[in-house]
């Protein structure tokens, strides 16, 4: 009967501790927030709802799809957030599992001498002595009641930091996909600016093989045939130079971007890659909509919800605090008494600890946490500001860069047909080589500006996608 009270015992107080509540993830904070959004975005007015999830694809080219989806799955930065997100994990695991009662099994056996000092025996040698064995197996229980809420907010905080950790990744795996994007626009770039350069190296060429013609007939003007010769080598030489310097650009664009995805820098990725056509505009939505979909706003408001939990760990630390304690088992000098229930022992108690002197230390920490709260805060307001900020940006950016593309198109257009110009007076005498050189380098000039401004657009578009936030997807396994 002894042994079924003793283990009934044991087992209901397992039961009772193991029921106790735990930590739960924070309620979301972003209410501290919310009135900063506006009800639409200035630069745009109110826009279409949604996410552009594929905003990847829409660049057209499935070799870009397969490296970011290759940056993803191998890039080792990425592999470090990645583990960080574990680490977390691990923590609020290891947090909670300190909150749960703790049962540990026990064995143990010894020998004692003892020897009894000034109680001789009649007719014995020496002092009076005793030998003793005893041996004890034992379940031992603990456990620490959360009567104020401080071990489930400390657990709420972890949970909490999990979610930073996660969003940190989606943060730095989006931006990751840019970085591709963008260094395999640079490439697209630096390849069309390297066949824009050849194309003009060989109307440079062109020219100067009718200069020398001239020079060698005898047709130009006096005194200025082995100048203009000249001027038209020159051209050439720069030409040449410039078509090395872009293609020192690829090279390093194309070391790049290998890089991003994890491959060694062996300079083979995107042969032939130009520039695409410009995607699609994508949905902007609302302002108050950004504050759900941004990873890093949402990876600043699970710090502040941390923070938060911080707080009131420290708040409650400066109260009193209950633990428990249980243990049954058997005790016998016998090893084999072990097994027989009439040498059961058991025993329960609890400790009452309550902080009286400590210096400043427990008020100081609750301070240090009101600071640390008050801290992420602002964070968090900081990062609404600037993903509200770069939202503006890059859709106030879009508009220029049409404005200015279009300006910049007009501009080649009448440069070419001046250069044609030109070319014709030329051939007829009507004109010198001078006015040839300057027209040519003009359209070499806006016809490079053109590259460079569809690219800039381009990596706009990407910024936009990336500031309104959201997922993406990449076709392909």
């Amino acid at each position: 009967m002894k042994k079924v009270v003793i283990w009934s015992g044991l087992a209901g107080f397992l039961v009772l501790v193991a029921g106790c509540g735990v930590g739960s993830v924070p309620d979301s904070q972003m209410a501290a927030v919310t009135a900063m959004a506006p009800q639409s975005w200035v630069a745009s007015g109110p826009g279409r709802a949604g996410v552009d999830e594929e905003w990847v694809r829409r660049f057209g080219d499935s070799r870009l799809e397969a490296l970011v989806r290759e940056a993803i799955a191998a890039n080792p930065n990425l592999q470090s957030t990645r583990e960080k997100v574990q680490r977390a994990v691990i923590l609020a695991e290891a947090s909670n599992a300190a909150s749960l009662p703790q049962l540990n099994g026990t064995f143990n056996g010894n020998r004692n001498k003892q020897v009894f000092v000034g109680l001789p025996i009649p007719g014995s040698s020496g002092p009076l002595s005793s030998l003793s064995t005893n041996f004890g197996a034992s379940l031992d229980v603990s456990w620490e009641p959360d009567i104020w809420g401080k071990v489930a907010a400390g657990q709420a905080a972890d949970l909490a930091r999990v979610g930073a950790e996660e969003n940190a990744y989606r943060a730095a795996r989006a931006s990751l996909a840019g970085q591709v994007v963008k260094a395999w626009l640079a490439l697209g770039e630096a390849q069309e600016q390297v066949a824009l350069s050849q194309y003009t190296l060989g109307l440079r060429k062109k020219l100067e093989t009718a200069v020398h013609e001239r020079f060698a007939n005898a047709l130009s003007e006096d005194g200025g045939t082995a100048a203009q010769l000249r001027l038209a080598r020159t051209e050439v030489a720069n030409n040449e130079e410039l078509i090395v310097s872009w293609q020192a650009e690829a090279e390093r664009a194309r070391r790049q971007l290998e890089i991003l995805v994890g491959r060694y820098p062996a300079g083979q990725a995107g042969q032939g890659v130009t520039l695409p056509s410009l995607p699609t505009k994508p949905p902007v939505g609302l302002p108050s909509e950004l504050l759900q979909r941004r990873p890093d706003v949402l990876e600043a408001e699970r710090l502040f919800a941390a923070a938060s939990k911080d707080r009131e760990v420290a708040h409650w630390a400066r109260f009193p605090s209950i633990s428990l304690t249980s243990s049954a088992g058997r005790s016998s000098s016998q090893l084999e008494d072990l097994l027989k229930s009439d040498f059961g022992v058991w025993s329960l108690g609890g400790n009452l600890t309550a902080p009286i002197l400590s210096g400043g230390q427990l008020r100081a920490n609750y301070e240090l946490s009101q600071s640390s709260e008050r801290g992420a805060l602002a964070d968090l307001q900081s990062k609404v500001l600037a993903a509200f900020g770069e939202v503006e940006q890059a859709l106030v950016a879009d508009a220029f860069f049409d404005e200015r593309l279009a300006a910049a198109e007009r501009a080649l257009a009448e440069s070419e047909a001046a250069d044609e110009a030109a070319v014709r007076d030329y051939a007829d005498g009507l004109d010198n080589v001078l006015t040839v050189l300057e027209a040519q380098g003009q359209r070499t000039q806006i016809a490079s500006q053109v590259v460079t401004l569809r690219r800039q657009r381009l990596e706009n578009r990407v910024d936009l996608h990336l500031a309104l936030g959201g997922d993406f997807k990449v076709r392909g396994k």
